[in-house]
C-alpha cells in the first residue's frame, strides 16, 4: 500500500519548529498526511480509511465495497463504528542513549531519538484521536516511569501530550535501559487486545541479546499486535561518519569512555551493528512483530503508513 507524502508539510514542520508545540506540530504532520493521501490513488478510501478492513476469505461478501475494488483492485468489508475503536499503546523508551544526538542551538528537538519518539508518538496520538480510539501511555528507562491505561477522551488526551513533553524539558541525567525488565511489565499490564506501539533504540546493557528477544515475544501475548520502530540516527550510528581526528566515545548509559580514531574501527563497528539489526529483525519476523527501523529527523510518512496498514489487519 503506497500514499503519497505532501512535501509542503515538510516547510509547515520547519517553519513552526522553533515554536515547539507538541500538539500542534503533530496536527500539522497528520492533516499533512491525510491531504497526501487524498492526492493518492487511494481517494475515496483514505478519508476514511477507518471505516474498512481487509476481506477475509470465508466472510459473508454483504459487506464488501465494490466500489472500492473498482478503484484498488482488492476486497475490503466496510466496518461498523463499534467494530472500528482499538486500543493502541505507546511505549516510549527515556533512557540516556535515546538523548543522542546532542542538539546546537536551533536544531528542531524531532532531530534527536527522544525528540522523534515523541513527536511521533503525539503525531500517532492525533491520528487514533480523529478515528475515536483509545490510546494509553508507559515511559521507561532503568526504571518504570510512567503508566497511563487506554483511554480515549480529551482530558486523556492532553495528560498524555503533557507527559510526552515533559521528556523533552527534563534535565540530563545518566540514565541505562533495564529493558527486559521493564517490557516484561509493560506485558503484564496489557489485560485486553491491543495494538502496541514501541520507539526505543534497542540500546540496553543489563542483559543478552536472548532475554531482551523473550521480552519482545511475551509483548505478543494475548494475540497483541506488536510495532518496534527502530529509532536510529543512520549518519553515526549505522554509517559511524565521524572525522578521523582523535575523538573521546563516551557511552551516555554507563559512562565508559574510550579514545578512538574512528577510521579504525569503522569497518568492524558497521559489521557488528548490521549483524545486530539483522538478528532483531528476524527474530521479530519469527515472533510476527512488526520491526521498523526509522531514523531522526526523517519525515512521519513511515510511521503513519506503518500504523494504517498493521491497524487494517488488526481485526
Amino acid at each position: 500500500m503506497v500514499y503519497i507524502w505532501d512535501m509542503e508539510i515538510e516547510s509547515q514542520l520547519e517553519k513552526i519548529s522553533s515554536f515547539q508545540h507538541l500538539e500542534l506540530l503533530a496536527n500539522q504532520v497528520v492533516e499533512g498526511f491525510i491531504s497526501g493521501m487524498h492526492k493518492s490513488p487511494f481517494h475515496g478510501f483514505s478519508a476514511e480509511f477507518a471505516e474498512h478492513k481487509v476481506y477475509n476469505s470465508g466472510e459473508s461478501t454483504k459487506h464488501i465495497d465494490w466500489k472500492l475494488f473498482a478503484k484498488t483492485d482488492r476486497l475490503y468489508t466496510k466496518r461498523y463504528e463499534e467494530e472500528t475503536n482499538l486500543r493502541c499503546h505507546l511505549i516510549v523508551d527515556n533512557s540516556s542513549s535515546m538523548h543522542y544526538p546532542k542538539l546546537q542551538s536551533g536544531q528542531p528537538f524531532y532531530e534527536s531519538k527522544i525528540g522523534f519518539s515523541v513527536l511521533a508518538s503525539a503525531v500517532l496520538m492525533n491520528l487514533l484521536k480523529k478515528q475515536r480510539d483509545a490510546v494509553g501511555l508507559s515511559i521507561f528507562s532503568d526504571a518504570y516511569e510512567y503508566y497511563a491505561p487506554e483511554k480515549g477522551s480529551d482530558r486523556h488526551h492532553r495528560m498524555l501530550l503533557n507527559h510526552l513533553e515533559q521528556l523533552l524539558h527534563q534535565p540530563k541525567v545518566a540514565k541505562g535501559t533495564d529493558t527486559v525488565k521493564l517490557l516484561h511489565q509493560i506485558a503484564e499490564k496489557m489485560h485486553r487486545r491491543s495494538m502496541i506501539i514501541i520507539f526505543t533504540d534497542m540500546f540496553q546493557t543489563q542483559t543478552g541479546e536472548e532475554a531482551l528477544f523473550n521480552a519482545l515475544q511475551h509483548l505478543k501475548h494475548d494475540k497483541h499486535k506488536v510495532v518496534l520502530f527502530h529509532v536510529i540516527d543512520d549518519k553515526t550510528e549505522i554509517a559511524f561518519d565521524f572525522d578521523n581526528a582523535p575523538r573521546k566515545f563516551i557511552d551516555m548509559e554507563t559512562g565508559d569512555e574510550v579514545n578512538i580514531f574512528a577510521d579504525n574501527v569503522k569497518e568492524a563497528y558497521e559489521k557488528q551493528v548490521q549483524a545486530y539489526f539483522k538478528r532483531l529483525e528476524l527474530t521479530c519476523m519469527q515472533n510476527r512483530i512488526k520491526y521498523v527501523p526509522v531514523s531522526v529527523g526523517a519525515s512521519f510518512e513511515k510511521i503513519l503508513t506503518t500504523y494504517l496498514v498493521e491497524k487494517q489487519s488488526f481485526g
